[in-house]
């Protein structure tokens, strides 16, 4: 299970990367406009990493907000995109939210399962 959700997480990632990084047609939109689909989009990395790598959540918490803000930086050389600090706080912030839950989740799986045996 680890292994799908790794690679789901990572595909995720590259997903977002390359809605944010390539041409802005090409980009899915939605009714919950631009903040409510970064912090969609953002809440969904953190659940998926914080799932797939619960080792050491520091780190993972680290590398998240780490790729966000590579990923905001790198709109400064992705034609027509432009790269702001809002854009970051939210994504920054969508993705704790998505790392929290991700460890309260598992918190609960892992509860339950010892309750059970």
């Amino acid at each position: 299970m680890t292994i799908i959700l790794r690679l789901f997480a990572w595909g995720l990632a590259a997903a977002i990367a390359f809605a944010t990084l390539g041409p802005a047609e090409q980009r899915p939109h939605s009714n919950l406009g631009q903040n409510g689909e970064h912090a969609l989009a953002f809440v969904l990395l953190g659940l998926a990493f914080g799932l797939a790598h619960t080792r050491n959540r520091l780190h993972t918490a680290a590398f998240v907000i780490a790729c966000t803000g590579l990923i905001e930086i790198l709109q400064f050389w992705a034609p027509g995109r432009h790269a702001r600090l809002e854009d970051f706080v939210v994504d920054a912030l969508a993705a704790s939210v998505g790392l929290a839950a991700a460890m309260v989740l598992d918190w609960k799986i892992k509860r339950s399962r010892h309750s059970t045996s």
